[in-house]
């Protein structure tokens, strides 16, 4: 009988264990999955200067819309059309820096812009824009080969050429598209880089990608998507 007794006493001490670890498990898992959803990331970082460091805005607030944008310009495509910032109101875009004789980087560059091209080709929020860094050769002839040659697919995709020191200073003082920092330029140093950028609809940079990386695009097309469900 003392024996039973014993017996259901630890039943007893063993179940209430049970109660009181599945309890504070359960609250363990709820406090988790708070912390999981106050971190989360839910916005894009924004960037204004070359280094690139990252600036965490809520969009819509006053600080993002005072922050850095993306001036007007006035290029001309591969079709002859003038394209301004009027081209992309209201839509996101990429962008990057090559030019046609380039046989270097620019062809790796132009593959890995057409991959971003078939991803969003039936997608009219998304653009793309490729400034020619020697304007001077060129031509809107010559870019509309090149956009033949490429499968650029019209009004979705410009290459774009004008004038260089409009160039040069959008790639340098407004995309930040060089990577040797506190490097002065001149007009006379030629403008080289395997950068991509993701723009917003209010004309802010959103990201910067290698445009020869297979990964780097990857999570491009990835920030794309992101920055759409904003």
């Amino acid at each position: 009988m003392k024996k039973l007794l014993e017996i259901k006493k630890y039943s007893l001490l063993v179940g209430l264990l049970l109660v009181v670890f599945t309890s504070c498990n359960n609250d363990i898992k709820k406090e988790n999955t708070t912390v999981v959803e106050t971190s989360r990331t839910e916005y894009l970082p924004y960037y204004n200067e070359e280094s690139f460091t990252p600036n965490w805005l809520i969009p819509g607030s006053e600080d993002e819309m005072a922050f850095h944008k993306i001036p007007d310009f006035k290029l001309v495509n591969q079709l002859g059309d003038t394209i301004t910032q009027k081209t992309f109101e209201d839509k996101i875009y990429i962008t990057d820096f090559f030019f046609t004789i380039c046989p270097g980087i620019c062809p790796q560059m132009t593959e890995n812009m057409n991959k971003v091209q078939d991803e969003f080709k039936n997608d009219s929020d998304i653009l793309l824009l490729s400034h020619s860094v020697m304007p001077s050769t060129d031509s809107v002839p010559v870019l509309k080969e090149y956009a033949k040659n490429h499968d650029v697919i019209a009004n979705k995709w410009h290459l774009v050429t004008g004038d260089k020191m409009e160039i040069y200073e959008l790639g340098r003082d407004h995309y930040f598209v060089e990577n040797d920092l506190g490097v002065p330029k001149s007009i006379d140093d030629f403008l080289h880089t395997e950068n991509f950028l993701l723009i917003d609809k209010n004309k802010h940079i959103r990201g910067i990608y290698n445009g020869l990386n297979r990964a780097s695009i990857a999570q491009l097309i990835t920030d794309v998507k992101t920055l759409q469900a904003e």
